[in-house]
């Protein structure tokens, strides 16, 4: 089964938690602090993988959580950092987060790797607080959480060649005719719903992978039919081979045909109007194919390559590989970037977020905010050197004053995350 987009959930691990600890020696039984760091959290790591070619497994799977780092411990021993966690990933996968949409990668070359959800640090020990004032503190730290987010995972195809046309025009026959691929053929419309692969041998020993593409109709670029599922495969091939039925065996125009393909290739992606195009004029063992390809030609013009081929008797085959081969060896041999990919080179200032924001749900005040709800998993609520250094943290972010100013009074319910406290003077 081909599979093509998925979404999945992912987590890096959380920190460890920083210890209190003090030093218990022989001679110096209340000596000063000695908990440790906690260890790391492990990230989530997508590395590509050219074995795979569909997104299948994610199916099955759909949360990725990498390892939380080891406790701190006594003697100042800071705790393990966990491992990442790598989850393998076929070349040509974007990752796209999926509350904001934004591309956090976009994954083409052999061996590539992103982090796509970072562990959180570990938590510091007792021995991190120890001031002139202070020198045996009862506070440690938790563990900071790892990065949590929902991602849709889409696979745009790594093909050098990639066939367009109509449903019916034969580009299943021509791909099956050229490489040892085995697509579904059929005297129906779309035959072909999943996107195939075949690797093309040409006789000077040139080779390159061609992809045979479910067929394109009217209103395309807006989803219609296969759509966007089609059209995403098309942006990262180097060259298209426009497959027309130049004997117009369903009663169609072939020149109104490839004007119709070129346009919904403009307007999903108007760079793809600019990708080098060869026309591949099939099925000319059939009557009126020579007709209708001599009034194609004066249509189109000198300047647009067209080859007379006929994928089931495979004659004119040669010509047609031997095109595409010196087309490719006149583009650069690196990957093409589409537009989202370049969009990501723009550097942008984003507004500043409010560091918390304060509500009222029926009697109790609830104050939210990344910060704020951090340092609430943070804290280690068992030592009362923590609560105090905790309550100092919102007072000096101004969390007190702005309780006061939405009318909070002595003993008050304050609610942090999933913990509520009394508000007190």
């Amino acid at each position: 089964m081909f599979v093509d987009k998925v979404k999945i959930f992912v987590r890096g691990g959380d920190g460890g938690n920083g210890m209190v600890a003090f030093r218990r020696e022989k001679y110096e039984p209340m000596g000063g602090p000695a908990g440790g760091d906690g260890g790391r959290g492990g990230d989530v790591i997508f590395r590509v993988d050219e074995g795979l070619r569909t997104l299948m497994d994610f199916r099955y799977q759909k949360h990725f959580k990498a390892k939380r780092g080891e406790h701190g411990r006594s003697k100042n021993q800071h705790g393990k950092n966990a491992e990442p966690l790598v989850v393998r990933v076929p070349p040509g996968t974007v990752v796209i987060h999926a509350d904001t949409g934004e591309v956090l990668a976009d994954l083409t070359r052999k061996g590539q790797e992103e982090v796509i959800a970072r562990g959180g640090r570990g938590g510091r020990g007792n021995v991190r607080f120890a001031t002139p004032k202070n020198p045996a503190p009862q506070v440690a730290e938790n563990g900071e959480p790892g990065e949590e987010c929902w991602v849709v995972l889409e696979l745009k195809l790594l093909a050098d060649v990639g066939l367009v046309g109509y449903p019916s025009v034969g580009k299943s026959t021509l791909l099956s005719a050229v490489s040892a691929a085995r697509p579904k053929i059929g005297s129906y419309h779309f035959t072909t719903i999943t996107p195939n692969l075949g690797v093309v041998q040409v006789d000077d020993g040139r080779s390159f992978v061609m992809a045979d593409l479910p067929g394109l109709i009217e209103g395309a670029h807006e989803g219609v039919g296969l759509g966007h599922q089609f059209l995403r495969h098309v942006e990262r091939t180097k060259v298209l081979v426009h497959v027309i039925d130049m004997a117009g065996s369903e009663g169609r125009d072939p020149y109104e045909d490839y004007l119709q393909i070129n346009q919904e290739l403009q307007l999903y992606r108007k760079a793809l109007s600019d990708r080098p195009q060869i026309v591949a004029a099939n099925k000319m063992d059939l009557p009126e194919a020579e007709e209708q390809l001599k009034r194609f030609r004066e249509k189109v013009g000198p300047k647009v390559p067209i080859y007379p081929i006929s994928a089931a008797t495979r004659k004119g085959l040669r010509e047609l590989l031997f095109a595409v081969a010196d087309q490719l060896d006149q583009i650069p041999d690196q990957p093409l970037e589409d537009e989202a990919a370049q969009a990501r080179k723009v550097y942008r200032t984003e507004e500043p977020q409010e560091p918390f924001t304060i509500h009222k749900e029926n009697e109790v005040f609830v104050v939210k905010g990344a910060r704020v709800e951090k340092l609430l998993k943070m804290t280690n609520f068992q030592y009362e050197d923590s609560v105090r250094r905790f309550a100092h943290i919102l007072k000096e972010m101004g969390v007190d004053d702005a309780l006061r100013q939405k009318g909070a009074q002595e003993g008050d319910t304050v609610r942090i995350g999933d913990m509520e406290f009394d508000f007190t003077e």
